[in-house]
């Protein structure tokens, strides 16, 4: 890629790009990002009319997992592959795959194929996150590919940014789209911007790819990778219906743990691991990933109970329970656009690693002093400071290991932030939802009269349900002496365990939280470096 002396660059990365180069690459890549994270939760607005629609209630759980499963696996897999034949067609092929599949999303239960509407769906939902795990994976790659460590700062928080403006705006979008014309525009949205982001991409992002890698694929760890990472996270998704000691989910964490086992000893034969367990000698890598596991168990396992927090002891609508997430997700926009800027300046990361996990582990203490006598503006205070030091934390672990990493490794390295956040906020959602149900069957127990049938207490065992069957259980109820009074009480001691359950997930994010800000003041500081241009072979 060898260019005239007078040709004037903008950037000082890997690869130099001009000014329209600059700005067809980082206007693809922002837009690729934007209709990748929004189909994370632009989605889930939808799927009652989706269920619906294609009469699949018995598998509505999987048009979730079917995305999430292929999602995660793709992530270091083709990261990997990058590093070893360039970034550009595998992000291009990323995003085909991401569109063609939401085309085929949309038109599900249309097609004339041997499977019904919604196991076409979940087909099609798969294949949709083969393509969002390759863009996640390379997104924030090619950001450090094309700017110096101290110039991926400032955008690297732009694209946080872009990320956390998804979370918010993606249920309310999905509502209106779902409204307003149907819930297969959900999916057909994301068409023409995909495919202005490819055209973007095509035309100004150069094709490249390092110099002196063996050009070998590592199938052994792709097989066992894979059979790794799909039967845990099966046995992640389920244990909270099936519980931790059902044959189901020991038997898939078994094959897991044995897959993981294999897998380790097929890297260290390969000449190209997909993963490089090299890597993890190196004591930043290691402390970011770790840490960037921590976060994903502790942080964002708890946020999907904050709504179960507001709708089931506050009792306020489900509507409602989304708009109070609004703040907390603006203060993570903030914080990682600062974030950015004061890397960019400064050349430093550690103190937003710190100052950031501080945040956090403090957010996670309000949290868990909440009451059923917690204000509205309390919980949007507790949440802002939330998502201020998500913000803050959300740029710095990628920065840190792209500037330790080595070039040759710079795509797997930088997939393993993603993908251990992946792996720990799986395993929080896991866990802590375990942790919530015990609790909260136990304590709702406990309280119940002696006496009560069983069969009416059968509704309160999915407490999310009730404020949708509640004219149902009066009426039921209502048929027999005193039984208005006892729902009224079951009712009560619903709330009142849902608390305790909740409140000991909280805990546990404090201290797991806490562990978090120990991993960040042992992370090793490298000042960012200004310049690191080395000019890549054009292939």
């Amino acid at each position: 890629m060898a260019a005239p002396a007078e040709t004037k660059f903008h950037t000082s990365g890997f690869i130099r790009l001009t000014r329209p180069q600059l700005i067809g690459t980082l206007g693809g890549l922002l837009l690729a990002l934007l209709v990748a994270a929004l189909d994370q939760t632009v989605v889930g607005t939808a799927e009652p009319r989706i269920i619906a629609s294609l009469s699949g209630f018995d598998r509505y759980p999987w048009v979730a997992t079917a995305y999430m499963l292929s999602m995660t696996v793709s992530v270091p897999i083709f990261a990997k592959l990058s590093d070893i034949y360039g970034r550009k067609w595998f992000f291009m092929g990323g995003l085909i795959v991401f569109v063609g599949a939401s085309a085929l999303c949309g038109a599900s239960g249309d097609m004339p194929l041997p499977l019904d509407g919604m196991n076409q769906l979940i087909l099609f939902r798969g294949i949709q996150g083969i393509g969002a795990g390759t863009l996640f994976g390379l997104t924030f790659t090619i950001v450090g590919d094309v700017f110096s460590p101290v110039e991926r700062g400032k955008y690297q928080g732009i694209f946080a940014a872009m990320w956390g403006l998804a979370s918010i705006f993606g249920p309310t979008l999905g509502g209106f789209l779902t409204d307003h014309y149907s819930w297969r525009a959900v999916f057909y949205v994301n068409l023409p911007v995909g495919l202005i982001a490819a055209i973007a991409i095509w035309l100004e992002f150069p094709s490249f790819h390092p110099q002196g890698v063996r050009r070998k694929i590592d199938y052994a760890g792709v097989l066992t990778l894979t059979l790794c990472l799909v039967p845990l996270l099966l046995a992640l998704t389920w244990v909270t219906d099936y519980g931790w000691e059902s044959s189901r989910v020991e038997s898939l964490l078994a094959f897991s743990a044995l897959m993981l086992v294999v897998f380790l000893y097929a890297e260290t034969k390969a000449a190209e691991p997909v993963i490089p367990l090299a890597l993890f000698q190196n004591r930043i890598i290691a402390v970011c990933d770790l840490a960037s596991f921590v976060l994903g168990m502790g942080m964002f396992g708890i946020i999907m109970y904050l709504p179960l927090f507001m709708q089931g002891v506050m009792g306020v609508s489900a509507t409602q329970s989304g708009s109070l997430l609004t703040p907390m997700m603006m203060g993570a926009v903030v914080g990682s656009i600062l974030a950015g800027q004061f890397a960019s300046r400064t050349g430093k990361y550690k103190i937003l690693a710190v100052g950031g996990s501080t945040l956090v582990a403090l957010s996670m203490i309000l949290f868990a002093r909440m009451t059923g006598d917690t204000t509205r503006a309390e919980v949007v205070r507790d949440m802002i400071v939330a998502g201020f030091g998500l913000g803050l934390l959300q740029p710095v672990y990628t920065l840190a290991v792209q500037n330790s990493a080595p070039r040759e490794h710079m795509g797997a390295a930088t997939a393993s932030v993603q993908f251990f956040r992946s792996i720990g906020s799986t395993m929080g959602i896991s866990i802590f939802g375990s942790v919530m149900l015990t609790i909260y069957h136990r304590d709702f127990a406990d309280q119940v009269p002696r006496g009560t049938p069983q069969i009416a207490l059968t509704p309160f065992s999915n407490p999310l349900m009730l404020e949708h069957i509640r004219p149902q259980l009066e009426a039921g109820f209502g048929r027999y002496p005193g039984g208005l009074d006892l729902l009224k009480l079951l009712l009560a001691n619903v709330r009142v365990a849902l608390l305790h359950g909740i409140h000991a997930i909280f805990v546990a994010g404090a201290i797991i939280m806490c562990g978090a800000i120990v991993l960040n003041a042992i992370l090793r500081e490298v000042r960012l470096k200004s310049k690191m241009h080395v000019e890549p072979e054009t292939g």
